[in-house]
């Protein structure tokens, strides 16, 4: 029996296909060609040839005006209130007010401000070499391009921003302790990235060894090279998520999960003072009867934690290059972290937070930040922030200035021994016209900085500056410095920063020995 098969006829749907593409070209050229509000609604335009159209030459000088960094315009913008932290995504600014004085919140007594170099009235360089040299000196604050200065600016009266830090480094043979430096931020710095070549550099030439402050884990450790490092059976809390917990700078806290909860360590020799330190120390902030069990290098040690309240730090010398701590008795033990160092030189803790906009360490608990430096004095707190706040939809940071503000003063409250450096941030490049250029909200953020700094008379650093300024980041990425992001550094990106900021703090410690010497002269 023969089965015949009938073939249908195909179709042509061509015809069909452009008349769909003919329609959704309508529609898109109707959506752009939209008012700029509906009902009071502002409406985003949709632009098909946005990724290849020439930008006009008002869209690429569309930089923020940064005037003079006087008192007059730094808090006339409303503060955030009660908005979500930028820890939790990106956050859009309330409007601003109306241009109204009475509106607007008092401000400080004038003082005499800087004013800008720049190659125009807005203090904003151009692309062209300005006639200020990059490390132009910050004796007159007056004329202080900040775009370009590669030197520490201070704030403080009297020029002693940074005069307790380097009183303990003039006498760090005589402290019986570590001298001690806190370096915050966010993933800029995370895995040890600037912080560990900025710790080298420290360490050869005051002394130190080890990495210092560890968490108990992080999603970073196996990317860690400067030690290796592994735990089992913890949780973790973060202040970004977990905000109902007292936490210190690491804005981390663990809780064992089981009797079977495990931290390993091993020290590698990537940097001179690696390989081998003479002091770990176990931080934790609540413990009724747990014990430590310490292996290291095959020779086992027991150990009964301290019962505590509050952040207590338990420390075991020897030398050590390698371990495993277990623990027995854990109900109630809170763990911070282990540090791994000497009791001597310089000490340099990498406290990297993920997703951390700086605004959050308002939320440190006062009282266990004062335990923390009581048994861990920090001599210098580094900040730096901001990679997270800076976006293409956000042109003012008059809001973030405020809120960091706050956060200055907290930190200063927490750990009154200690001196404060902000960094001011990188440069971020996003992509205009098919080419990629310094995203404008980089020098609004940048400048909002320095006038935190100033706010709060405390000592402020461009790592923008540094990197070269306005589509330096472009270099950095070209030269595998920086990743594809165009965001984040590279360990080798990283080892400029650190050398540029080590420079920084040895030029500016060179100035204040000159004016103590002076000082004494004088009495």
């Amino acid at each position: 029996m023969v089965w015949k098969v009938r073939h249908k006829k195909e179709e042509n749907c061509a015809n069909r296909f452009v008349a769909v593409l003919f329609a959704a070209i309508i529609v898109n050229l109707g959506l752009y060609w939209l008012p700029d509000s509906i009902f009071g609604l502002e409406i985003k335009k949709v632009d098909l040839l946005s990724d290849i159209r020439k930008p006009s030459q008002g869209d690429t000088d569309n930089i923020p005006a940064l005037p003079a960094d006087d008192e007059d315009g730094m808090f006339g913008e409303p503060e955030m209130g009660a908005l979500a932290d930028l820890s939790a995504g990106p956050v859009i600014p309330p409007p601003l007010p109306e241009d109204n004085p009475s509106a607007q919140p008092p401000r400080r007594p004038a003082v005499t401000p800087p004013v800008p170099t720049g190659n125009d009235a807005n203090g904003v360089t151009s692309d062209a070499k300005p006639e200020t040299p990059a490390n132009v000196s910050v004796g007159d604050s007056n004329k202080v391009d900040y775009l370009s200065n590669t030197l520490i600016e201070d704030f403080s009266t009297g020029h002693t921003g940074l005069r307790r830090f380097f009183a303990a480094l003039d006498n760090i043979n005589r402290l019986e302790r570590p001298v001690r430096i806190a370096f915050l931020g966010d993933s800029f710095i995370e895995g040890d990235i600037l912080v560990a070549d900025f710790r080298a550099k420290m360490q050869e030439q005051f002394g130190g060894r080890g990495v210092g402050f560890l968490p108990i884990t992080s999603n970073v450790a196996q990317y860690r090279p400067t030690i290796r490092q592994s735990a089992d059976g913890w949780k973790t809390y973060s202040i970004i998520k977990n905000k109902n917990r007292k936490y210190v700078l690491s804005g981390l806290s663990f809780e064992p999960e089981s009797d079977k909860a495990s931290i390993r360590f091993q020290t590698v020799d990537m940097y001179p003072g690696l390989d081998e330190v003479s002091s770990v120390k176990f931080i934790y902030s609540s413990n009724k009867n747990t014990g430590l069990l310490l292996d290291s290098g095959g020779d086992t040690s027991y150990y009964e934690l301290p019962p505590a309240e509050s952040v207590t730090q338990y420390e075991i010398r020897g030398k050590f290059t390698q371990g495993t701590m277990r623990f027995r008795n854990i109900a109630g033990l809170n763990a911070i972290g282990v540090a791994f160092e000497d009791n001597r030189g310089v000490v340099v803790d990498n406290f990297s937070l993920r997703g951390n906009s700086g605004i959050i360490m308002s939320e440190l608990d006062g009282e266990s930040c004062r335990d923390l430096q009581r048994i861990r004095p920090y001599d210098l707190i580094i900040m730096q922030y901001g990679l997270n706040v800076a976006s293409d939809s956000v042109n003012e940071y008059g809001w973030y200035r405020n809120r960091m503000v706050s956060v200055i003063e907290h930190v200063q409250y927490c750990f009154p021994g200690a001196d404060i450096l902000i960094l001011g941030v990188s440069d971020r490049s996003h992509k205009r016209g098919g080419e990629y250029c310094t995203m404008p909200a980089v020098l609004s953020l940048l400048r909002a900085q320095r006038q935190t700094a100033r706010k709060t008379e405390v000592t402020f650093w461009s790592i923008f500056a540094a990197m070269g300024g306005r589509n330096s980041m472009i270099k950095y990425v070209n030269s595998n410095w920086a990743s594809k992001d165009y965001t984040h550094l590279s360990f080798r990106g990283g080892r400029e920063i650190a050398q540029s900021l080590f420079d920084a703090i040895i030029t500016e410690k060179k100035t204040y020995d000159s004016d103590e010497g002076e000082r004494l002269v004088e009495r």
